[in-house]
């Protein structure tokens, strides 16, 4: 049987059972005198209910965010049905969009350490301005996800969705406004968790309000480093003969002790603390009721100490011996060194409305910049002769007797984004709108990669050694700097063709360039060094078109079909093709091309009084799929064009009001996702995978549950209780099976609760998150591709292999005061 009819069997038999279901739940409950909220959005740029909205769409307001304890997107991601992600913490999650939505998702699970050359396959928008910098979830009035591509209206990166974060807006009602406190602990951590924030909504008139909201987050670690190198002078210290710890520098050492001996360690507990500060500030300006001006801005700055990893192969000890004794425990991580993060990011928008009465026009101008760095730990790759990799310590760095291979890493991004739409007002024949688009946006990234000590072992190497002599520690150094402008004109139109039946058809036309200008260079050959020169830019221009067709059977259920196209953008390698590090066969890699999807989707909406329910079926055609890789001879970073793959699947939600004070919210997303043809390594024509490959990151079953229970203890006293539940079947780490990265992710869940008692002013919530304590992991460095050393010449003992594992059980109380 053919894998297609075996996936329209399977959807055919959740679609009988899912309307089964919704049968009976309708006959259950359709008599209660008790209704659900509607749930309001603007995604299609107009305020309208989620039932109404021709394709599927889910939306968390922000005070059901707040009640559940929720500050971050990781953790809110998983209480909405058929999105999933690569958790891999705080340290990595402002800089890598790791979002995967209907299975558009090549990248394997090591991949969010660098500033990734391709564009993330969802796209992200705080307001209206399309941005991924994970602010923490503060004073939101609402997160919206789009499912499905929405190359029309929100343009490059939307191939898988688009999620919008929409925060709260100043009000001139009155004063008010809110101070929340909150501890809590997790599992492994010696510490605590602390936080603190504020809102202050202030009317200065009845024109006239500003907003501000502020706070801090404090988190205490959670892994433990075993094998850290004791560092002096920022060098490992020497293991004197008499078996003291010195410094390198130390004039009491002789030049056989600095060559020959070996290390001194240290351990460091609870290091990947998490201190995270923000803040935001709005004013809104409504001189007339037809006209209202509001500016923003926001803040945030991350400091991570570590990464949030585990080592489960091998033992450690902290000796010159062969590591032996001793097993890695539940929280601990075998590298060498700490692997800190830091960023900060600002935004600036501007957003005028203006209701012309047939229309309203509205414009948004935003200006954001956001730059981090952090360092990563590459010693396991330099050591050993795994992960396709040379020991390049044994072949370059000959008798360096401490090993430390770290690449400082950091990213600098900002943009200006000028967007004008123009929606037509009223209930007439035809509903339209039209929008013009700008971005100009720079990027710059740096790779800087350090080898601890290189100068002073340098100073006592035998002449012959080429390194003798080094300056500093600084061996290879990549400085990218990146322009890119997109200019975009699109539109939608939609024809009532009667009350019940109505038709929209969508088109974008965008064209874009980039521009690369590089530096690539080793450090040892400064005087052949060109500061910056020009590599390949990349022009592209396109139309990307939807159209839709929506029917009301009854007053309360719709059914709909969609076509639609979404795209991402291309882009210009750093290809060397001169000198030590030149790459062979490079005509093919100096520029990918973007890559584009076709949505085919069919789905049901309805709702009763006390009941709403959704369900899709779609198939997604994938054309050039994008992968961030490296090159065939050196393995620096680059990205390449697949040929193609499909994605197919079903989504399910439901939302039920059992009683008048027991909601329940279930959802499920079955998803198959492949490669429909080789994925070729473009210099020399190898298979990195072949045609029928399971996609990575993508488990094929995502399940939530959610049950909302609200009791009345007095006319004073509402205790409100949230009980969550998430779970994902297992994924793979790579879209290579033959690669060392390759591993297999083992399905797990993850369940919370919170309880909340509202008294007047005051709250006081006590939640308990992931109470089960699983270790879900969604990426990993496999042990076959990056651990620990082989042998016993470089006096190496860490052990690099790392999974990303999900926040341990965290247990914690919010105290909360609103006026």
């Amino acid at each position: 049987m053919s894998s297609s009819n075996k996936f329209q069997q399977k959807t055919l038999a959740i679609s009988i059972a899912t309307a089964t279901l919704l049968a009976g739940q309708v006959a259950f409950i359709s008599s209660a005198s008790a209704a659900l909220e509607e749930v309001m959005v603007t995604a299609t740029a107009r305020s309208q209910s989620t039932q109404d909205i021709p394709f599927n769409i889910s939306a968390i307001q922000g005070s059901d965010i707040a009640e559940q304890a929720i500050v971050d997107s990781t953790e809110l991601m998983r209480t909405i049905p058929g999105v999933t992600l690569n958790d891999r913490g705080h340290r990595n999650s402002g800089l890598a969009n790791s979002l995967v939505i209907r299975g558009i998702n090549v990248n394997g699970g090591i991949s969010g350490d660098v500033a990734q050359q391709t564009v993330a396959p969802v796209s992200t928008y705080v307001d209206n301005t399309p941005i991924f910098a994970n602010f923490l979830l503060k004073d939101m009035e609402r997160v919206e996800v789009l499912r499905g591509p929405q190359g029309t209206l929100y343009g490059s990166g939307s191939l898988g969705g688009t999620v919008r974060y929409i925060m709260n807006k100043p009000t001139m009602d009155a004063v008010s406004g809110s101070v929340n406190a909150g501890y809590g602990q997790s599992d492994g951590s010696d510490g605590d968790n602390k936080n603190i924030d504020m809102v202050l909504n202030l009317p200065i008139s009845d024109r006239l309000a500003f907003r501000v909201s502020a706070g801090k987050m404090d988190n205490d670690g959670i892994i433990d480093f075993k094998n850290l190198y004791q560092l002096a002078d920022g060098i490992p210290v020497v293991k004197t003969d008499s078996g003291d710890c010195v410094s390198v520098n130390d004039s009491s050492l002789s030049d056989s002790e600095i060559i020959n001996n070996g290390s001194c360690y240290t351990s460091k507990d609870d290091a990947d603390t998490v201190e995270i500060e923000y803040a935001r500030a709005s004013l809104r300006f409504e001189p007339t009721d037809d006209l209202s001006i509001q500016v923003n801005y926001q803040r945030q700055e991350d400091e991570v100490g570590a990464r949030r990893a585990v080592t489960n192969g091998g033992d450690y000890n902290w000796t010159n011996d062969l590591p032996g004794g001793i097993k890695y425990g539940e929280y601990d991580n075998g590298s060498t060194m700490l692997e800190p993060s830091e960023r900060e990011v600002e935004l600036t928008t501007l957003d005028v409305e203006v209701d012309l009465g047939f229309a309203t026009l509205t414009s948004n101008t935003s200006y954001y910049d956001h730059s981090g760095n952090g360092v990563r730990d590459n010693t396991s790759i330099w050591v050993t002769d795994r992960g396709g990799f040379a020991n390049w310590f044994d072949i370059l760095y000959t008798g360096n007797p401490r090993p430390v291979a770290f690449v400082e890493a950091g990213y600098d991004e900002e943009a200006v984004v000028q967007e004008f739409r123009l929606v037509s007002n009223g209930d007439a024949k035809v509903d339209w709108l039209a929008g013009l688009y700008y971005m100009d946006q720079d990027r710059s990234s740096t790779n800087f990669s350090h080898l601890l000590g290189l100068k002073e072992y340098g100073a006592v190497t035998p002449a012959d050694e080429w390194w003798d002599g080094a300056t500093d520690d600084k061996d290879v150094s990549l400085e990218r700097k990146e322009n890119f402008t997109d200019l975009a004109v699109y539109g939608e139109v939609t024809y009532n063709v009667s009350d019940e039946l109505r038709v929209t058809a969508g088109m974008r036309w965008f064209d874009n360039e980039l521009t690369n200008d590089s530096a690539f260079y080793p450090e040892f050959d400064q005087p052949d060094y060109v500061p910056f020169k020009e590599y390949a830019s990349q022009q592209e221009d396109d139309t990307q078109f939807k159209l839709n067709v929506s029917w009301d059977v009854t007053d309360r259920a719709m059914l709909y079909a969609t076509y639609s196209e979404g795209f991402r953008r291309g882009g210009s390698n750093v290809i060397i093709d001169a000198g030590f590090f030149e790459e062979g066969n490079i005509d093919s890699v100096q520029t990918y091309g973007k890559d584009t999807v076709k949505n085919y989707e069919i789905g049901i909406k309805g709702s009763t009084e006390r009941l709403r329910y959704a369900a899709d079926i779609y198939f997604i055609d994938w054309q050039d799929p994008q992968i961030d890789t490296a090159t065939a001879d050196w393995g620096f970073f680059m990205a390449q064009n697949g040929e193609s793959a499909q994605t197919q699947g079903v989504e399910l939600e439901l939302e039920a009001l059992i009683t008048e004070n027991l909601i329940v919210t279930t959802g499920y997303s079955y998803t198959k996702a492949e490669l429909t043809d080789d994925l070729i390594q473009p210099q020399y024509g190898a298979v990195l995978s072949e045609d029928g490959q399971r996609l990575p990151g993508t488990p094929e079953h995502v399940a939530t549950l959610g049950l909302n229970h609200t009791m009345d203890i007095n006319t004073d006293m509402t205790l409100v209780t949230r009980l969550s539940g998430y779970y994902q079947s297992d994924s793979l780490n790579n879209v290579d099976d033959s690669s060392t990265q390759q591993e297999t992710h083992d399905s797990f869940s993850i369940w919370s609760v919170t309880s909340t008692l509202r008294m007047d002013s005051w709250s006081v919530s006590l939640y308990a998150k992931n109470m089960f304590n699983e270790k879900g992991v969604t990426g990993s460095y496999p042990e076959a591709y990056q651990s620990t050393d082989t042998g016993t010449f470089e006096n190496y003992y860490g052990n690099n292999q790392r999974d990303y594992i999900t926040t341990p059980r965290t247990i914690g109380v919010n105290v909360g005061y609103e006026f």
